[in-house]
């Protein structure tokens, strides 16, 4: 195999890796300068078990690029969600994610921002080995009442990787810049 140092990259735009990923370089117009980029052709995604129990279609990326799949709720009737009131909103679905990642569940900002509808433990974690319902709990921190629809999209789930940590006790930490500075202490500015 051929091998390329950076600089063969960037003046002639080889690849640095075949298969998997490749590094190109592109010339950015009008401003004269070359960029970098890694581009992964892995298209392979990991599978999680779920069940539906609901009436509403499996969640699924908006985009090829999205991070969070929309749910959806699974309730026989609406729900009014008055001011400042929490509520559990069922989705019907039940799922095993693989050891190490879990679900995260955030709010949708388009009713944050329109509605005052969010998702109060954001992000609410599903742990792997959890096999209830997923459910959303939402509260509405607007002045007013706010309608549950059967389907309607109302909070987004993102999979995501995570460690598991074993504490190690110490007599002290190590010192750092930062200190004990913590809320605030770098201004607004």
């Amino acid at each position: 195999m051929q091998k390329y140092t950076i600089l063969d990259i960037i003046q002639n735009k080889k690849p640095l890796f075949s298969l998997k990923t490749s590094i190109f370089a592109l010339k950015i117009p009008y401003c004269g300068q070359k960029a970098l980029f890694l581009h992964s052709k892995n298209d392979k995604k990991m599978k999680v078990q779920i069940i539906n129990k609901g009436r509403q279609p499996l969640p699924t990326y908006a985009t090829p690029q999205s991070a969070g799949m929309d749910l959806r709720a699974n309730i026989d009737e609406p729900i009014v969600l008055h001011p400042m009131e929490r509520r559990l909103v069922p989705t019907g679905l039940y799922m095993a994610l693989p050891v190490g990642y879990e679900a995260q569940i955030r709010p949708r900002s388009g009713l944050a921002l329109k509605h005052g509808i969010t998702v109060l433990n954001t992000p609410g974690t599903i742990d792997a080995d959890y096999r209830g319902e997923l459910m959303a709990l939402l509260i509405n921190f607007s002045q007013e009442d706010f309608v549950i629809q059967e389907g309607e999209r109302i909070a987004q789930m993102v999979i995501a990787k995570h460690e598991q940590a074993e504490f190690v006790e110490v007599e002290t930490l190590d010192e750092t810049e930062r200190g004990t500075g913590g809320y605030g202490h770098t201004g607004v500015k």
